[in-house]
């Protein structure tokens, strides 16, 4: 009797479960972006991803570990972060006189240098100067990242947290 009512009371305790799961499920969780508003909402949360930007200064030992890095790998070879179908995002690439920055497609880096540094002092300089917030594209005293194309913004760029991944 008692092999009977326990596999019972498992069975019966698997449905409940089951049963909750699948109507907690089915609760709505609230409206989606495309839902409440469509391009209007999806530039509010922009807007909000913008505003959690880290906008602190790389400084010159992160700009200086990331040129030495780069400039170890083979030319056409560098900081690629994404690779991945069409657009990867910014990435660093050293040529043979130096490191450019360029748009990254197909985890390559096909077209010409959006900026090319030729030097570590300058390249440093440059970086040292950058943050999360103007690597996004969407600081506009930045014109080397700059960008008033919304798909761009804060898509695939450069982070802090990527080039000391790199570094």
């Amino acid at each position: 009797m008692t092999a009977t009512i326990i596999p019972l009371i498992a069975w019966a305790a698997i449905i409940v479960v089951v049963i909750a799961a699948v109507r907690a499920n089915r609760a709505r969780r609230g409206p989606l972006p495309a839902e409440t508003g469509g391009e209007e909402a999806v530039r509010a949360y922009a807007l909000i991803l913008r505003d959690k930007l880290d906008r602190a200064l790389f400084g010159p030992v992160l700009a200086g570990q990331v040129w030495d890095r780069v400039m170890v790998r083979p030319v056409g070879e560098g900081l690629i972060h994404e690779f991945h179908r069409d657009y990867c995002g910014h990435g660093l690439i050293r040529t043979r006189d130096g490191v450019k920055l360029c748009d990254i497609l197909d985890g390559h880096h096909p077209g010409e240098a959006i900026a090319e540094w030729r030097s570590r002092e300058d390249f440093v300089a440059f970086f040292a100067e950058q943050s999360d917030y103007s690597c996004s594209g969407w600081d506009e005293a930045s014109p080397v990242f700059f960008t008033d194309d919304e798909w761009h913004r804060n898509n695939q760029r450069l982070t802090r947290e990527k080039l000391q991944r790199f570094a």
